[in-house]
């Protein structure tokens, strides 16, 4: 217990740059979209060192697929904020859109994080 009487609180869990990344994706979904899938992997050449992220995300429903589809629009040319790094590639690497049972759009996007020196 603290000199207050209360129990300490707990460390706040550092935020990693894939929980970054998530989020900053999700606010260019307007927040419209569920990630399925996210996979990062350690990339380097001579020069840079950074992370390749692999996402999967879904949006269902007629106004989720429209904001998905101003996310496809946006994503490779959106300037990103995250701390410490730069976000070097953004793409769009598949589309799957069905109408049946229930309109929905799922979306492949890839992006390389470099370590912003």
């Amino acid at each position: 217990m603290s000199s207050e009487g209360k129990p300490p609180r707990p460390p706040r869990a550092r935020r990693s740059d894939g929980d970054r990344l998530r989020s900053a994706l999700l606010a260019l979904a307007e927040h419209r979209a569920q990630i399925l899938t996210h996979s990062e992997k350690a990339w380097a050449s001579i020069t840079f060192a950074g992370t390749r992220h692999s996402l999967s995300l879904l949006f269902a429903g007629e106004e989720a697929i429209e904001a998905g589809e101003r996310f496809i629009a946006a994503l490779p040319d959106h300037e990103f904020t995250l701390p410490g790094q730069l976000v070097a590639d953004a793409a769009i690497g598949e589309v799957e859109h069905r109408l049946l049972p229930s309109p929905r759009l799922v979306v492949q996007c890839e992006l390389l994080l470099l370590a912003d020196a």
